[in-house]
């Protein structure tokens, strides 16, 4: 495969390095070519934005699958977990009064009942769910509501993520991978089964199915060089206008090799709510204008953390024979992410720096609570694998599905 050697730094600008270290201290940003394919969204060497085009320019590969049938419908409403959640369904059914605000203080912010209510909110703002009009996304009782899931979630994650001291310091953090990675990504690729990369699958398919969808409302709360590089990046997660090529296609298209359903949402009910905290996370950022620095962190964390973890995934994938569009999900993100860590690093968040200064602390904490959800999700996933059993709610159909 042809590829070029381009410069992802601006002239008197500190360089940007293309892979994580391995060492415990914060790696140093000397000056380093970046290898990526020909056509890459990337800046040239005087920091000028030349060329946006996807990344994906072998797509499709020999073997690969090629067009898939997805449903493209919002899913039914999901069971509740309790009285929230309840309450929240029978309204978006017709069914019943929304629960009182108040009700919401008491509730624990990363349970099931929360966080499930606070998803049904949310995906009014996605697809939706059947039978519910899409009049329901701006009802303002059903925002009141979502008002005071949201405070009750978020106050807890401001006092309960563990913060750094600077922006630098978090950056410089997601840089650094340990020598002898114990992640979810590392335990998949030494000793995951397929049943493990299945449940995973099915998991991730609650943001992978809309991927970089909430990201994009960040777009007109940018300006400049920010919102530049943000569309850039944006625009590849979206296929660089090839439909086939939108990366929650291409998640779709992992599902079917894996044999779980891709319908959209078809997984809700099996996720557990460390996962919907995830994904809840960045519909919080993405909804409100005055965390805007917090969804950009949340970005970066994604973006600098995704090629390392992709790589190993595609090892994984690999190794079990999981199936061509599988093993391609990944070794697309290798490539396409590495490229995106840099512009996102030093023209999303250096852009808006220059504009909005003050809000580097957002930035750092979107970082910092990303981490930490993510973190609480691979306990409980590595908890339960490790033990034999599923992570999930309720089982998988399927010859492969795990029975312990």
């Amino acid at each position: 495969m042809r590829s070029s050697t381009l410069w992802a730094t601006e002239a008197g600008a500190p360089a940007r390095s293309t892979a994580r270290t391995t060492s415990t201290s914060t790696p140093s940003f000397a000056r380093c070519p970046v290898t990526t394919r020909a056509g890459a969204s990337v800046f040239d060497g005087s920091g000028d934005f030349f060329s946006v085009q996807s990344i994906t320019s072998a797509f499709p590969r020999p073997g690969y699958p090629g067009r898939m049938n997805h449903h493209l419908r919002g899913p039914q409403l999901p069971p509740s977990r309790g009285p929230l959640s309840a309450a929240v369904t029978g309204y978006l059914g017709g069914t019943g009064p929304l629960p009182r605000p108040a009700a919401a203080e008491d509730a624990d912010p990363y349970g099931d009942d929360l966080q499930l209510a606070l998803y049904l909110c949310y995906e009014l703002h996605y697809r939706g769910f059947a039978g519910v009009g899409p009049d329901r996304e701006w009802d303002p009782e059903l925002l009141r509501v979502r008002g005071a899931l949201e405070r009750r979630f978020l106050s807890a994650l401001r006092a309960d993520t563990p913060v750094h001291d600077s922006l630098d310091d978090a950056l410089g953090a997601l840089l650094v991978e340990p020598v002898e990675g114990a992640g979810v990504s590392h335990f998949l690729r030494d000793e995951g089964e397929l049943w493990h990369l299945r449940e995973y699958a099915a998991l991730r398919s609650l943001y992978h199915l809309k991927e970089a969808d909430p990201h994009a409302w960040v777009l007109p709360r940018l300006w400049g060089r920010a919102k530049a590089a943000m569309a850039a990046v944006e625009f590849d997660e979206f296929g660089g206008g090839r439909a086939e090529r939108v990366h929650a296609r291409l998640f779709a298209d992992l599902m079917t090799d894996l044999d779980l359903d891709p319908a959209y949402g078809r997984y809700l009910d099996a996720a557990p709510a460390p996962m919907l905290a995830v994904v809840n996370l960045m519909s919080l950022f993405g909804l409100h204008r005055e965390l805007r620095g917090a969804l950009v962190g949340h970005f970066a964390e994604v973006e600098i953390t995704s090629s390392p973890g992709s790589r190993r995934l595609a090892e994984a994938m690999r190794r079990t024979g999981a199936g061509p569009a599988a093993e391609f999900f990944y070794d697309e993100h290798v490539e396409a992410d590495a490229v995106h860590e840099q512009v996102v690093r030093h023209d999303v968040i250096g852009g808006l720096l220059e504009e909005e200064p003050e809000l580097a602390g957002d930035i750092a904490f979107g970082i910092d609570a990303t981490e930490y959800l993510e973190d609480r999700l691979a306990r409980r996933l590595l908890s339960d694998w490790r033990a034999g059993r599923s992570s999930l709610r309720t089982a998988l159909s399927g010859e492969m599905a795990h029975t312990s």
